[in-house]
């Protein structure tokens, strides 16, 4: 009789349901499929069910296919077609959700089935996937909230959102209460679900890692190559150009500054691109450029180029999200002024990190005299990207927060997380094994 070490218990089976997922590059896809990709090389099995691409641009790439199923990274992909509007609107953003849900009904039946399902909820729908899904195979679910729907139909701007909201909102506080744990992006979201009725101790945090990428030499352009002069003060607006963010406040703040050598960049994509543009002509301003969505590398040597980078957000936008490009902002070391609402959970966040100033939202007078200071400031304004980086370094670990959700999975399934996942037992050793049970 000899000591070997073999497997307590099959590799967990983890479906994961996300409207975004790779290879989209902004909002919560990146982090969706780092997740995805983690959990597999950690020896579960790993399905996503997920869309065809179509965010920031919102525009589908489904080309008329209904379906198709692909793998990467060892995650098996399954896209389902949704109708994907152009244009915002509250019954558009009511198909969009309505179709990501029946199409996502439509292609439940996994074989062999999941012992753990995994939502995440930057539209509802997704969340209402996952619960049905848990329910077909009777198995727990999890869901990671990176945006409040509810509170984002009151804040966001959307036409008419104001009226659906209590019914979202109570949507969204059962779907909650059915999970059997609930992941937050921001600190704030911890009282909305514990008000609804949540137990305390199944609400974690699940802050956004950092996931930057160093610049390459083929990625790195001077600023001259950028269009950029030496003797401009360069403000960098990156990621998502949507309705939430309200960027017509930096068009304005740019107007204010066009004889002040001053250049505000968007460096993004969104359903809000086509009209700033437009807008942006219409006021012949030469100091307002546009960069399409750069790929990682790319972007991370467009922020070093520049001396600030900028978040802007609706007056309105307090308690619903946690922009995702604070991670990136954090980790590029560059000082972020952002006009915001004091109370929001940008401003938490920027002021838990002493990464840089936030004025008031909607004000671009606010705006274009913040600039100015911190141009005045220097070095000493520069200085608060260093404390950004120093927070991403201490807070924002990858690997750390990707095991914190791995071990409450598996805690979930009474299945030890990976380093304890398997135990010693005896049995007879036919002659010639090696004895290792290590599974990949």
């Amino acid at each position: 009789m000899s000591n070997i070490a073999v497997a307590a218990k099959p590799r967990l089976r983890i479906l994961i349901v996300s409207a975004y997922y790779w290879p989209e590059t902004a909002g919560s896809a990146p982090y969706v499929t780092d997740l995805a990709e983690y959990l597999r090389s950690q020896g579960h099995g790993v399905t996503v069910t997920t869309a065809f691409p179509h965010y920031p641009a919102w525009r589908s790439t489904a080309g008329g296919r209904l379906a198709v199923r692909e793998e990467r990274r060892e995650v098996l992909i399954r896209r389902r077609w949704v109708y994907v509007p152009t244009r915002q609107s509250l019954v558009r953003r009511g198909l969009y959700e309505a179709s990501f849900l029946c199409s996502g009904l439509t292609g439940l039946r996994l074989s062999p089935a999941p012992d753990i399902v995994l939502g995440t909820s930057p539209i509802l729908s997704a969340a209402c996937l996952s619960a049905a899904a848990a329910r077909f195979y009777g198995v727990p679910h999890v869901l990671v909230f990176q945006d409040l729907i509810g509170l984002a139909a009151e804040q966001t701007g959307l036409r008419g959102g104001s009226r659906v909201a209590r019914f979202l909102q109570a949507a969204e506080h059962r779907l909650a209460r059915g999970a059997a744990s609930v992941g937050i992006a921001a600190e704030g979201f911890r009282s909305y679900f514990a008000e609804a009725g949540v137990s305390p101790e199944l609400i974690f945090r699940v802050r956004n890692w950092t996931r930057r990428v160093e610049p390459s030499p083929n990625d790195v352009q001077s600023r001259a190559d950028l269009g950029w002069g030496d003797d401009e003060f360069v403000c960098l607006h990156g990621g998502n150009l949507g309705l939430k963010q309200g960027l017509d406040n930096l068009v304005r703040a740019a107007a204010l500054l066009r004889d002040q050598r001053v250049r505000i960049v968007f460096a993004g994509d969104g359903s809000e691109r086509e009209r700033l543009e437009r807008r942006v002509r219409e006021l012949g301003l030469s100091n307002v450029g546009f960069v399409i969505s750069p790929p990682p590398g790319r972007f991370e040597a467009l922020l070093e180029a520049a001396d600030i980078v900028l978040v802007n957000q609706r007056a309105s936008v307090t308690d619903m999200s946690l922009p995702s490009k604070l991670t990136s902002y954090f980790a590029g070391g560059r000082p972020i002024l952002a006009a915001v609402s004091a109370s929001s959970e940008t401003a938490r966040e920027i002021e838990h990190a002493k990464a840089g100033l936030v004025v008031p939202p909607e004000d671009p007078e606010a705006l274009c005299s913040a600039i100015l200071s911190a141009r005045e400031l220097g070095a000493e304004f520069a200085a608060l990207g260093t404390n950004g980086l120093r927070f991403a370094r201490d807070q924002l670990d990858r690997r750390r927060i990707l095991a914190d959700v791995e071990t409450r999975l598996c805690s979930l399934c009474g299945y030890p997380p990976h380093g304890e996942r398997f135990e010693q037992v005896e049995d007879q050793v036919p002659s010639g094994t090696s004895g290792d049970g290590t599974l990949r």
